[in-house]
C-alpha cells in the first residue's frame, strides 16, 4: 500500500497547474517560485495539461518536485475531470494554483476532490482578447468564479479587469509582481559581453535585442518592420544599428523573411532559442518588447536587472515596470512607424540610454526582487491555508 503523502512528508503541497510547462514568462515565474521558496515551507508539484518539456523542467533545482504531463487534446478539458480528480485525491495538495484561462477549468475537479485552497493566477492577456473586452472570456471566468477561493494578478491592470469585468470582489484579489534574480541578471561593466555565435561584437555598434517566444502576441514581426523602417529613415545607420531576436516560434521564419526581403537580413541575428539568456542580455545596448499584450513581463525585469534601457509598447503592466522617459521609452502597440522612431531616438543618445539602464537596475533592486515575490506568495499561501483550517 502506498504511504499517505501527508504522513510521509507533513509539509503542505502546492500543485501548480499550467497548460504547458515550457519556455515562457509564466512558466519561468513558477520555476523561480519553486526554486526560491524555503524548502521547509512547502512541497511543490507541477501538472501540465499538455506537456512538461524536460529541457525546461531541468531549470527546477529541487529534487522533490513531481512533474505530470496529461497530454490533453485541443478543446474543453471536461473529459480530463475524472483523471484530475483522482490525481488531486492521490496527491492531496493543500493548494491548487492554476494559471491563465487555459488552466482555469481545473478548479472544478480540484473542488470536487476537496482541495482546501484553490487559487487562480492571471498572468497576461489572451492573443484574441488583447484589451479584455471579449465577452465570451469574461463569461467563462464568471462561470468558474465560484470554484476559486482567491485570485493572483501580476499587474494592477489585470486586477482591475477581474474586479470590473469579471465581478471578483477586490478582497479576493492579490496583486503580486514578478521577481527577478538580480544575481543571475546583472550589469556588465565595460563593453558589451561577446555572445557566442553573435556576429555583432564590435563596440562601435548599437545593438537592439528582444527575447521571447516568437508568437503573434509578442509581435516580433512588427519589430522587424520597425528596424527596416528606421534604416529607411536614416540609411547612414546601416553601418551602426543591429538587431538580435532570440526565441523560437512561428514568427521566426516570417521575421527573417521580412528582413531578408528588405536587404537587411545580414544586420540581424535570429539564432532561435538560447539557454544563455543572461549573457545575451549583457550583449545588448537596448532591450525592445514589441508585444501587443502583456501582464507583467519577466523579460523586461530581466533586462532592467541587466542594466539595459527598455523600448516597449504601452500595454498591460509594461507602464507599471518601465517609467517612461526614466528607465525606458513606451510607444503605442502595433505601430511600426512609432517603434522605428523609438529605435532611432534611443540609439541617437547612447549616454541617455545608459542612464536609463542604470535607473532600471536601481528600480528592480528596490521593487522587483525575487525575495519580495516569494515572500508575497508564501504569505498568501500561509494566510489562505490558515483561514481554511480555522
Amino acid at each position: 500500500m502506498t504511504q499517505d503523502p501527508a504522513v510521509r512528508d507533513p509539509r503542505p503541497l502546492v500543485l501548480h497547474v499550467v497548460y504547458r510547462f515550457d519556455t515562457g514568462g509564466l512558466e519561468n515565474g513558477v520555476v523561480n517560485l519553486i526554486n526560491h521558496m524555503p524548502v521547509s515551507a512547502y512541497r511543490h508539484a507541477v501538472v501540465a495539461l499538455t506537456e512538461v518539456v524536460p529541457a525546461f523542467a531541468d531549470r527546477i533545482r529541487r529534487e522533490d518536485v513531481e512533474l505530470v504531463s496529461l497530454h490533453k487534446p485541443a478543446g474543453h478539458g471536461v473529459k480530463l475531470y475524472p483523471r484530475l480528480q483522482r490525481l488531486f485525491a492521490e496527491l492531496r495538495p493543500a493548494i491548487v494554483h492554476t494559471r491563465n484561462l487555459a488552466a482555469l477549468e481545473c478548479q472544478v475537479p480540484a473542488a470536487m476532490a476537496g482541495v482546501p485552497v484553490r487559487i487562480h493566477g492571471e498572468h497576461g492577456r489572451d492573443v484574441d482578447d488583447l484589451d479584455g473586452t471579449r465577452r465570451r472570456y469574461q463569461w467563462m471566468r464568471r462561470a468558474y468564479r465560484p470554484f476559486v477561493h482567491h485570485y493572483v494578478t501580476l499587474s494592477r491592470d489585470l486586477a482591475g479587469y477581474l474586479d470590473q469585468k469579471v465581478g471578483v470582489p477586490a478582497m479576493r484579489i492579490a496583486q503580486i509582481y514578478n521577481g527577478v534574480d538580480i544575481q543571475r541578471f546583472h550589469v556588465q561593466p565595460g563593453p558589451r559581453t561577446v555572445v557566442q555565435g553573435c556576429p555583432f561584437s564590435d563596440p562601435a555598434l548599437f545593438v537592439f535585442g528582444t527575447v521571447g517566444r516568437m508568437q503573434t502576441v509578442k509581435a516580433q514581426t512588427l519589430l522587424a518592420q520597425a528596424f527596416i523602417r528606421a534604416l529607411q529613415l536614416q540609411p547612414a545607420q546601416r553601418d551602426r544599428l543591429r538587431l538580435v531576436m532570440v526565441g523560437e516560434g512561428p514568427l521566426r521564419t516570417e521575421a527573417q523573411a521580412l528582413l531578408n526581403a528588405a536587404g537587411v537580413g545580414h544586420l540581424a541575428w535570429l539564432p532561435g532559442e538560447r539557454a544563455d539568456v543572461p549573457n545575451v542580455m549583457r550583449g545588448l545596448d537596448c532591450f525592445v518588447l514589441p508585444s501587443l499584450a502583456e501582464g507583467v513581463s519577466n523579460t523586461i525585469l530581466e533586462c532592467m536587472a541587466s542594466g539595459l534601457p527598455v523600448l516597449a509598447t504601452d500595454v498591460g503592466g509594461n507602464a507599471e515596470l518601465v517609467l517612461n522617459g526614466n528607465t525606458g521609452d513606451l510607444v503605442a502597440a502595433g505601430d511600426a512607424e512609432l517603434m522605428a522612431s523609438g529605435l532611432l531616438r534611443m540609439s541617437a543618445d547612447p549616454a541617455r540610454a545608459a542612464a536609463m539602464g542604470r535607473a532600471g537596475r536601481a528600480r528592480v533592486e528596490q521593487h522587483f526582487s525575487l525575495p519580495a515575490m516569494v515572500g508575497a506568495y508564501q504569505a498568501l499561501y500561509d494566510r489562505l491555508l490558515a483561514d481554511r483550517t480555522i
